[in-house]
C-alpha cells in the first residue's frame, strides 16, 4: 500500500502541482500492482485519489465509522469523500472521530503501518496544534516506512478553495 501525508492547507495550485507530481510516481507502482490508501478528507486526499485514477493505481479509501455505519463528515470533508468514493475501488470503515485532530493523527499512524511506501507533501516545517505532518513522516520513518518528501516548485500554503 501507498500513503499520502501532508499539509492540511494547501493553495489550489499546490493542489494542482502536487497532483501532477503524484502522476509521475505512481504510474511505476500502478503497473506493479500496488494500491493506494488514503483517509477521506478534502484538499490532498482528492488530489492523490485524482493522480490515482489518472495513473490506474487502484484506490482504498478509509471513512470514519461510528458503531460500524459510516459516521458524519463536516461538510467539506463530506463531498471530498463523495470523489473519493467514485475514484475508489475499495472502501474501509475505521472507528475514529473525524473532528477530533489527535483521532485524525491515531488513524494516520494506523494506516501508515499498512504502507510500503508514503508520499510526504511537506516543506520540512515542524508540526504544529493543526499540522502533524512532520510528527506523520518521524513516524512513517520510524516503522520502516519508504517515505518520498515531495515539494514542488512554487507550491504554496493557502485556502484549498475549489477543490473539494
Amino acid at each position: 500500500m501507498i500513503a499520502v501525508v501532508g499539509h492540511p492547507d494547501l493553495s489550489e495550485p499546490t493542489l494542482d502541482l502536487v497532483e501532477r507530481e503524484l502522476c509521475s510516481r505512481l504510474a511505476g507502482l500502478a503497473r506493479a500492482g500496488r494500491a493506494g490508501l488514503v483517509r477521506a478528507g478534502k484538499g490532498l486526499p482528492v488530489a492523490f485519489g485524482r493522480a490515482a485514477r489518472k495513473t490506474g493505481l487502484a484506490l482504498v479509501t478509509v471513512l470514519p465509522a461510528r458503531n460500524g455505519a459510516p459516521g458524519p463528515l463536516a461538510e467539506p470533508d463530506r463531498k471530498a469523500a463523495g470523489e473519493l468514493l467514485l475514484l475508489s475501488e475499495q472502501v474501509r470503515l475505521a472507528e475514529y472521530d473525524p473532528g477530533d485532530r489527535g483521532a485524525c493523527v491515531s488513524m494516520d499512524e494506523n494506516l501508515l503501518r499498512d504502507c510500503a511506501r508514503a508520499y510526504a507533501i511537506w516543506d520540512g516545517s515542524p508540526s504544529n496544534g493543526r499540522d502533524a505532518t512532520a510528527h506523520l513522516v518521524a513516524y512513517a520513518r520510524s516503522h520502516g516506512v519508504d517515505v518520498e518528501v515531495i515539494w514542488p516548485r512554487g507550491a504554496t500554503h493557502g485556502p484549498a478553495r475549489r477543490r473539494p
